[in-house]
């Protein structure tokens, strides 16, 4: 550790949250510099991303005629190509492609509570998955759908985000540092103290806020998907925010959280919803035969198991 350094934190606004870095820099480093820069690669993530913002590049995608190619960011159409990625290595439990469903129940911008006749519409009409409804052309930089599905990148967003923060410290010099937005973290370096980053993984309550394990994080990240902090009650039930591609409606299964590690932020934020929707018996299959490091945390009556693979053992 150079000598002279000290321990930094700034926050910001993104994403309906808050997004976080903490880093080991010189004491007169120029915050306010960084600070600009972060929350400039926060908002052009929002800006690109957000089904919330009419503006942004994916709600133009969505509002443009089905078979109309639409340009749109780059880091856009990295985002979209690494989500239909991981769509086929997890056998469809990933989609991007969730739009109209997320709405329909209530989850997306358009409404904050079920829709009934929209869910009995879906109920007769399958919808199109991401990977048979859209087409990408990478050296044109532009995309579009041959069906009328309708983007959502909750699922993959701010880890993407997470890395663009992780970027903007690389690109002031900065190398030890831990970045976040809410679950979705990323860590280089060590501690002031010249430890590792140590991150606790939360228990999957809805009521307290409490950790279940702890993990040591050297340049990885991790993030975790879970039943416990977005849901809502409909007819009498308590429904996930998590759609499943599958049946078209909220998740339904034993899995309480899943926390998955990886190289990005981006690749751990859209694994760990693949394999929380895979399901506690799919799930871990898909994690080995990908080679991810998962914390799989079941619901057993009352009980939690915790379900280990990879360096979480």
């Amino acid at each position: 550790m150079t000598p002279g350094n000290v321990r930094h934190a700034l926050n910001g606004l993104t994403m309906g949250t808050r997004y976080s870095a903490v880093f080991v820099a010189p004491a007169d480093i120029d915050l306010f510099l960084i600070q600009r820069a972060l929350q400039s690669a926060a908002d052009a993530v929002d800006r690109q991303m957000s089904n919330w913002q009419p503006a942004s590049d994916v709600s133009q995608f969505n509002s443009a005629p089905a078979g109309t190619w639409v340009a749109v960011a780059a880091d856009l159409l990295e985002v979209v190509e690494t989500g239909l990625e991981i769509g086929r290595r997890s056998n469809g439990a990933f989609d991007i492609g969730l739009g109209n469903v997320v709405n329909a129940w209530g989850f997306g911008p358009e409404r904050s509570v079920p829709d009934a006749a929209a869910i009995a519409a879906l109920s007769h009409t399958r919808q199109a998955s991401a990977g048979e409804g859209l087409e990408l052309d990478r050296r044109n930089i532009r995309m579009r759908r041959h069906a009328p599905m309708q983007l959502d990148l909750c699922g993959i967003a701010k880890g993407f985000g997470v890395d663009q923060l992780a970027r903007c410290l690389d690109a002031s010099g900065i190398r030890d540092y831990l970045v976040s937005i809410d679950g979705e973290l990323r860590a280089r370096g060590s501690r002031l103290d010249g430890a590792v980053w140590q991150v606790a993984i939360e228990r999957p309550d809805r009521t307290d806020r409490a950790p279940i394990a702890a993990i040591s994080l050297h340049d990885v990240a991790i993030a975790t998907s879970g039943d416990y902090r977005h849901s809502l009650d409909y007819r009498g039930r308590r429904f996930s925010h998590t759609m499943d591609p599958r049946t078209e409606r909220p998740l339904d299964n034993s899995l309480a959280s899943v926390s998955v590690l990886a190289a990005s932020a981006m690749l751990a934020d859209a694994w760990a919803t693949a394999l929380f929707v895979a399901g506690e018996n799919e799930g871990p299959v898909l994690a080995e035969a990908n080679g991810l490091d998962a914390l799989f945390i079941l619901r057993q009556g009352d009980e939690l198991l915790e379900l280990p693979i990879g360096k979480f053992e």
